[in-house]
């Protein structure tokens, strides 16, 4: 059987001597970039298929070392017919309801002709695997396992990142989602944001993620947190960042000013002889913290700001007082 040759290190851009974590790190990124519910491009769907099935053999190390025997002599896309014996090589798995492990992945030729037909499923970036699953008892990690004997299986976890809004992570709210999974179609999901997340946090949707094998549970799905950007605000962990334009006039003499804070406007004290990027704390302003953690606080950061159109008597005001310093 000939077959076209794939090279998984250039698949994945990775040296041949690369690392475990260099390896899982590029197929993370690589398959935020390609996942189908995120890339609707052609060819999207195919390039995610090609990098899931480099990273299901090169992050095993059985796997690996068999794939490292053919040499780096072979170039990607070369015809490739495999050396004698390895047709005698290969695993065998029949799951619940008579599945073949063929059924259970879109791995290549190339990968049947020296794995003798494994497969797996999809496994990370907009829904990212959880956990790997070489333990055969539990939940299977990128590309799937198989548990000897067709024992039910545990779903994938999945991950997708949901928008928040500043408003939304200080007070709460519920959001209904709408995601797509892989083999499935669009679905929808009420979420409950918790007041005081934080940006990168995980929520657990229970069974929401991928389905069990013969008769498994379903994994669950994570949506990652991610802020949306304010106007006006700036977030640094839970504390919050707002620059105020003043006059020089403000600055020099003093000034009682006006501040909009997530909860509404506040009236903020400028002392005479204020300078450009001094900052201000305002107690109890920024986003709550979670269980009974503190919050945080919003810092105002002064900007002195000059029109570029200065009256006739502006200006003659600004030159007496340029020529009485």
């Amino acid at each position: 059987m000939s077959v076209t040759y794939k090279d998984y290190y250039q698949i994945l851009g990775v040296p041949r001597d690369a690392s475990a974590e260099q390896i899982t790190k590029a197929f993370r990124k690589l398959a935020r970039k390609y996942h189908p519910d995120v890339n609707q491009e052609s060819g999207a769907e195919d390039k995610f298929k090609e990098i899931n099935e480099a990273h299901a053999v090169l992050k095993d190390q059985q796997k690996r070392e068999r794939y490292d025997t053919l040499g780096p002599s072979w170039e990607h896309g070369q015809d490739f017919r495999p050396p004698p014996g390895y047709e005698n090589f290969g695993f065998h798995y029949t799951g619940g309801g008579g599945r073949s492990a063929d059924d259970l992945g879109d791995f290549s030729d190339f990968f049947s002709a020296l794995f003798g037909g494994l497969g797996g499923g999809f496994g990370e970036a907009g829904h990212r695997s959880g956990r790997d699953r070489r333990n055969f008892g539990g939940r299977s990690g990128f590309g799937g396992g198989f548990a000897p004997g067709g024992g039910p299986r545990t779903g994938e976890d999945h991950e997708a990142e949901i928008l928040v809004s500043l408003e939304e992570a200080a007070r709460g709210a519920s959001r209904t989602v709408r995601l797509s999974k892989p083999g499935g179609g669009p679905r929808s999901l009420k979420v409950a944001i918790p007041a005081g997340i934080a940006d990168g946090t995980r929520i657990r949707l229970k069974n929401q993620g991928g389905d069990g094998v013969a008769g498994g549970p379903p994994g669950d799905l994570y949506l990652r947190v991610r802020l949306q950007p304010h106007p006006r605000l700036r977030v640094d962990g839970h504390d919050l960042i707002a620059r105020v334009e003043i006059a020089p006039w403000q600055a020099a003499l003093g000034d009682r000013i006006e501040v909009a804070t997530l909860d509404g406007k506040v009236r903020l004290q400028v002392p005479a002889g204020t300078a450009s990027a001094t900052r201000f704390r305002l107690r109890g302003q920024g986003l709550p913290g979670r269980d009974g953690a503190a919050g945080g606080d919003l810092y105002v950061e002064t900007v002195i700001a000059v029109s570029d159109e200065l009256s006739a008597e502006q200006r003659r005001l600004y030159e007496q007082l340029r020529d009485t310093e």
